[in-house]
């Protein structure tokens, strides 16, 4: 297993703190997004570490950053607007570390809860720039109004995003991501009985993605 570094890259708001898990002959690059910083989300949130894992068994480097006020990282919580240039420059800085002449090393998205919503603006902003994603992975999407937050109006995705939700998810209803999806015809794996955590499903979202990739 690669050992995690610590690093902090400089960001509009100061200072940005990422999780970065190298590795030797790397497959591509991912940039994974944790849940609502107000609202206890972090980098080690076991969403995001699964997701993590399942890439590094891919050969994937991944890159776990923490959103602005949580950790190492500077500055106020933006609703993902600020974010999304956060995470950008962390994906510049990975591209500009691991680059792989000739070729550059595909890059992968993925985020949960609040961290798919930003991942999801990401992603547009790339494919704006005509340099999109290899492809996305969204878990547990915050998507339309969700009670006591506010209301996401999510992006539109690629059509061959993985988006994982949970059938009893208590933050996010599975209506609203399935009333997002339905427009995009978007397929959306359900996870039987699963929370918004994903409580004893976790493995259930390391074969998903796996199997997704190897496809």
């Amino acid at each position: 297993m690669s050992k995690s570094e610590r690093v902090l890259l400089d960001g509009e708001g100061g200072k940005i703190e990422v999780f970065v898990e190298p590795q030797e002959n790397a497959r591509g690059i991912v940039l994974i997004a944790h849940p609502h910083p107000l609202f206890g989300g972090t980098p080690d949130n076991k969403v995001v570490t699964t997701i993590a894992r399942s890439f590094r068994e891919l050969g994937y480097v991944t890159l776990r950053p923490s959103f602005r006020g949580v950790g190492g990282s500077e500055g106020l919580h933006d609703h993902g607007i600020a974010e999304t240039g956060d995470l950008l420059a962390v994906l510049a800085y990975a591209r500009q570390r691991f680059a792989h002449p000739p070729q550059p090393l595909p890059v992968a998205l993925a985020g949960f809860s609040f961290g798919a919503y930003v991942i999801a603006r990401v992603a547009k902003t790339l494919a704006e720039a005509s340099d999109p994603a290899e492809r996305l992975v969204l878990i547990g999407t915050a998507a339309g109004f969700i009670e006591g937050t506010r209301s996401y109006m999510t992006e539109a995705v690629a059509p061959d995003t993985v988006v994982i939700h949970g059938s009893s998810d208590e933050v996010v209803p599975l209506a609203n991501v399935i009333a997002w999806a339905t427009p995009l015809e978007l397929p959306v794996i359900v996870i039987p009985g699963a929370s918004h955590f994903f409580h004893r499903k976790l493995h259930l979202i390391h074969n998903i993605i796996l199997s997704a990739w190897n496809n």
